[in-house]
């Protein structure tokens, strides 16, 4: 049976692809992880379209490139790690956290 009508039915959904994603199979970004999944993978955001990249932490920035585009998200493979600029901020904050020392026997005030 043939339809006539290109809207759906009654109580069938079309979304069909309405909108161009902001992200296409085989290029590259830079991104920075903003939350972990329940799988433990990190999720990014593109121009507000969910990408999410295994094996990284959050607030972690690093360079990715996309495997697998579907309707509602992409997933990619994290290619490349911070900038060398990135990290000598990181060093630094490191290098200027001052910590304390306790001595032997010295219990530390809650």
């Amino acid at each position: 049976m043939e339809r006539r009508f290109s809207k759906p039915r009654f109580g069938e959904r079309d979304f069909g692809d309405r909108f161009e994603k902001p992200v296409k199979e085989g290029e590259t970004y830079d991104i920075e992880i903003n939350e972990v999944g329940s799988k433990g993978d990190g999720i990014a955001r593109v121009k507000n379209f969910v990408v999410f990249v295994p094996d990284t932490k959050k607030g972690e920035k690093c360079k990715i490139k996309i495997n697998q585009v579907s309707r509602r998200f992409a997933i990619g493979e994290k290619v490349g790690g911070a900038t060398k600029a990135e990290k000598e901020e990181v060093e630094e904050k490191i290098e200027e956290e001052p910590t304390e020392e306790l001595e032997e026997g010295e219990i530390e005030d809650q």
